[in-house]
């Protein structure tokens, strides 16, 4: 089976788990040929790297979304071809900026979503026709365009008292948003020649997909482990956009989550709480499947045994601590873990709390990380004057990697209670690590994290010190209780979230996507003369006339 996947800020680049759990899965399907097709966020995701793909990965091909826009190639032709180029584009963006100016009131929403679709194909059908688009979406006649779009009756008054600026700055966004519609990438000798196109994150990840469906047949499969759209709504707020721009990008990747739902063969979300988001932007519940990311289990084995023998035998500890394990940034809350473990000092005065963080990648999260060490230092003024080494403060600061945690199961294992105290989460997996390494854990009620833990934690509401610090609490004194918890977790998290698991599902997700949805393409056989038994399915094809009784159900007596 040849499968493209379809990737944006995510795999061959090295960075994070959501590129390392796309490489599993190629790893553990090495019958399978992959295409990858993939998506730059910004330089930052390109100065990571890329990981070295298995021999199943035929070929990578990557596109820039940031950036000046690319040459096309219709400087050459006639000015008639021109013409006929700007009357097309200028009417499917018409009708594309129509639908998402429209104002909740202004057209019902399944009309919306036409407009969109008929738009967003008709873009693409007239780059291909004309050499790309590129510089045409950030011309004046698509400024003109949305201005007209914004400014027609019935809109919402936010669009209507819309700047100059503004539409400035939603045209270059639009046009990079939209720069997938441009690529080489639509014919038999890319898309066109997949079984199946694998999009392992909604937005712009998704145009491809789409585009391949519309113009090949290629059946379309979508997998988030967090939701996209979200994603996309709290970067427009983080960036400070103006509340008119931020309405035109919401809704953009709102239809566009709608479209690639309802036009997928198969939509695999990594959790319930994904799962909801989708359903509510027009995901058929018919054609889900909920799919847990796998998780490398080894990596956390020595823990997780250790974690047992423990077990057998529990007992207090002379020094209670708590570990915080992840990236440091706003979302992780790391303000309400310290002020709850300020509450946990008064009742444990030996507690330590002991936060293993990764590298910061960006200077905001590298000034929340000295912030917290600044308030921190506040909290405990009496201790922090020592805090020139680990066990002297209640608190420290340790990157992981450092001799504290060399391994990232040892920041784990180094608490006796691991706590996730995050104010927004889409599926944690560092709660599933600690969960592998055998820890019980209390963690916020956000995103997936009832899902995951189950009956095998403790869970608190979010921001809200006070229950944070009880339930830790509760844990430090009943070593017994922690243990059979921390025992349960780790049955619980190999049971549903190892490599296995994941790459066994998506195995038989493929196989299903092909059989119900074969690609309607020609030879039967190669050009070596080997057959090709999922580009063309043999159900497709009959070597003999059938007779005409069995083609009308009449049978002669």
């Amino acid at each position: 089976m040849r499968i493209a996947l379809l990737t944006e800020g995510g795999y061959p680049y090295a960075r994070g788990e959501g590129g390392a759990w796309c490489d599993r899965l190629v790893r553990g399907l090495p019958h399978h040929d992959f295409d990858v097709y993939a998506l730059s966020r910004s330089p930052r995701t390109e100065a990571g790297g890329q990981v070295a793909p298995p021999e199943q990965v035929r070929r990578v091909l990557t596109e820039r979304l940031w950036g000046d826009p690319p040459p096309d190639d219709a400087g050459d032709r006639s000015r008639a071809a021109r013409r006929a180029r700007d009357a097309a584009f200028r009417w499917h963006y018409g009708e594309f900026t129509a639908a998402l100016a429209g104002g909740r009131d202004a057209a019902p929403a399944e009309e919306r979503a036409e407009r969109f679709a008929a738009g967003l194909y008709g873009l693409a059908e007239a780059a291909a026709e004309h050499g790309g688009l590129p510089r045409l979406l950030t011309g004046h006649d698509a400024l003109l365009t949305l201005e007209t779009a914004c400014r027609a009756p019935g809109v919402r008054p936010l669009l209507g008292d819309i700047t100059v600026s503004e539409l400035l700055t939603a045209t270059a966004l639009l046009e990079r948003q939209l720069r997938p519609l441009s690529l080489p990438w639509y014919g038999p000798e890319h898309l066109g020649s997949a079984d199946v196109c694998h999009a392992v994150s909604g937005g712009p990840a998704m145009l491809p997909g789409l585009l391949a469906k519309r113009f090949c047949g290629t059946p379309l499969m979508v997998t988030e482990y967090t939701v996209r759209l979200r994603e996309a709504l709290l970067a427009h707020r983080a960036a400070a956009f103006t509340p008119a721009v931020r309405a035109l990008l919401g809704t953009y990747h709102r239809l566009l989550a709608g479209e690639g739902y309802r036009t997928a063969a198969l939509v695999t979300p990594g959790s319930t709480h994904v799962r909801r988001w989708q359903e509510r932007c027009g995901a058929p519940r018919e054609r889900m499947r909920t799919v847990h990311p796998g998780i490398d289990a080894t990596r956390f084995a020595r823990a997780g045994e250790a974690a047992e023998a423990e077990a057998a035998a529990p007992a207090a500890h002379a020094d209670p601590t708590v570990a915080w394990v992840g990236r440091a940034e706003p979302a992780k809350d790391l303000i309400a873990l310290l002020h709850a473990f300020h509450a946990i000092r008064e009742e444990e005065p030996q507690a330590r709390l002991r936060v293993f963080h990764l590298r910061s990648a960006t200077e905001a999260a590298a000034a929340y990380l000295e912030h917290c060490r600044t308030l921190a230092a506040q909290l405990f003024p009496d201790e922090a004057a020592h805090a020139h080494a680990v066990g002297e403060s209640p608190v420290s600061f340790e990157e992981i990697g450092s001799p504290g945690a060399p391994e990232l199961a040892d920041a784990y294992a180094a608490g006796d209670v691991v706590v996730l105290s995050s104010s927004s989460e889409g599926f944690p997996l560092s709660l599933v690590e600690a969960m592998l390494c055998g820890r019980p854990t209390v963690s916020t009620d956000v995103g997936a994290v009832r899902e995951v833990i189950g009956g095998t934690g403790l869970v608190v509401a979010p921001r809200n010190p006070k229950a944070l610090a009880e339930a830790t609490l509760a844990l430090l004194r009943g070593p017994e209780r922690a243990a059979r918890l921390g025992a349960a977790a780790r049955e619980r998290a190999l049971a549903l979230f190892t490599v296995t698991t994941c790459v066994d599902a998506f195995r038989e997700s493929y196989l299903d996507v092909v059989a119900h949805h074969p690609v309607p393409r020609e030879p039967l056989w190669s050009a070596a003369g080997a057959p090709r038994p999922f580009t063309s399915p043999a159900e497709s094809w009959s070597p003999t006339r059938l007779a005409p009784s069995l083609l009308t159900g009449e049978h002669p007596r």
